[in-house]
């Protein structure tokens, strides 16, 4: 068995048709449904400048939301291989979309805001130093074409 090749599947259906189709641009909703087995479904839209519903996640969220799952997942598991003991872990993500007059558009950078919680204080230097492992290590952040950056805070757990 080769654990070095990994796949995966989800399926979309769109659920936007109003009942005129794509008749104009103005007249289809952008709503779908991310559906993987086993998992809850995930309603989907476009971001809301795009005529999306405000309700729904957005493909923009979503890979500034797999970049930050993938790093705090990197780097819990470079912390356990470093002996850092983690206590708690949270991000603010932000995420730069650049436009084109030709109607594309592409990131152009990511910042990562990772606030961890570490056991001890002598383990802070070495808890910064770690996220630029996780970004090495992360699926995601290596599979992207634009900069992934990070602003930690690292932070003694009191007591």
């Amino acid at each position: 068995m080769d654990l070095s090749m990994h796949s995966y599947a989800v399926s979309l259906e769109w659920t936007g048709n109003r009942g005129t189709g794509t008749s104009g641009y103005r007249n289809y909703g952008r709503d779908h449904i991310v559906r993987a087995d086993g998992l809850p479904d995930l309603a989907g839209t476009a971001d809301p400048t795009f005529h999306g519903d405000r309700d729904r996640w957005n493909p923009e969220q979503l890979l500034l939301t797999a970049l930050s799952q993938c790093h705090m997942l990197s780097y819990l598991h470079v912390a356990v291989k470093n002996g850092i003991t983690v206590l708690a872990y949270t991000d603010d993500a932000t995420g730069t979309l650049r436009l084109n007059r030709d109607g594309s558009g592409e990131f152009t950078g990511v910042v990562l805001r990772p606030q961890v919680t570490v056991a001890a204080e002598d383990s802070t230097g070495v808890a910064e130093e770690l996220h630029a492992a996780a970004n090495r290590t992360c699926f995601i952040a290596r599979s992207v074409n634009f900069p992934v950056l990070h602003e930690p805070q690292t932070i003694v757990a009191a007591g």
